[in-house]
């Protein structure tokens, strides 16, 4: 999915990117090298957000790639109303949850309804790794969102590490804004919840 905010125009020293972007467009066919760039600046946080999103890791590092195969077929549609960063979260946000809706039928939860919180095996226990004292900061994160359900951890991680407005994660997930707003208070809360607990 390539759609854009409605977030003002970013000129070229808003938009680091903004250069790279008129490479890439603007480079012959073949020509990799200006994308091959902004894949690089971008594709840790984009595999670790698909990631946190699908707690996959075994699928997310394709999920990653086929983000920036989508944004790379899609850059002759980036007007540039947002930032290439920003457009390219979005791109990931729609093609993880896509994946994670065809899953459903796999596994029978979904990120819509509460669903998940219903299956005890399929939660992880907060305290499950107390016992490993040297946990590094990442991987307490990591840790915490891999334990709360889908319905919390895929708002939290849209608002507050992807940086989508509210009316976005509502619209994304196909729910209300009410609803979106209470998710990610709830998910917010849950987290500090267990944050506090302690590795």
């Amino acid at each position: 999915m390539t759609d854009e905010t409605q977030a003002p125009p970013q000129d070229r020293e808003a938009d680091p990117d903004a250069v790279l972007l008129e490479r890439a467009r603007a480079a012959p066919e073949g020509d990799l090298r200006a994308f091959e760039q902004l894949v690089q600046q971008y594709q840790k946080r984009i595999l670790a957000d698909c990631r946190y999103m699908t707690r996959d890791e075994t699928i997310s590092e394709d999920l990653a790639q086929e983000v920036f195969v989508k944004a790379y077929f899609g850059l002759e549609r980036f007007e540039g109303r947002s930032s290439f960063r920003h457009w390219l979260q979005r791109i990931k946000v729609h093609h993880c949850l896509n994946y994670i809706k065809k899953q459903e039928g796999k596994t029978g939860v979904s990120i819509d309804e509460g669903t998940a919180e219903e299956h005890g095996e399929l939660q992880v226990s907060p305290t499950a790794d107390r016992n490993l004292e040297s946990m590094s900061q990442r991987q307490r994160i990591t840790n915490i969102l891999d334990s709360m359900p889908a319905t919390l951890r895929i708002p939290l991680i849209m608002r507050d590490m992807d940086e989508l407005s509210y009316e976005e994660v509502a619209s994304s997930l196909r729910i209300g804004l009410s609803a979106a707003k209470m998710r990610i208070k709830r998910a917010r809360e849950e987290f500090r919840r267990r944050y506090e607990v302690g590795p």
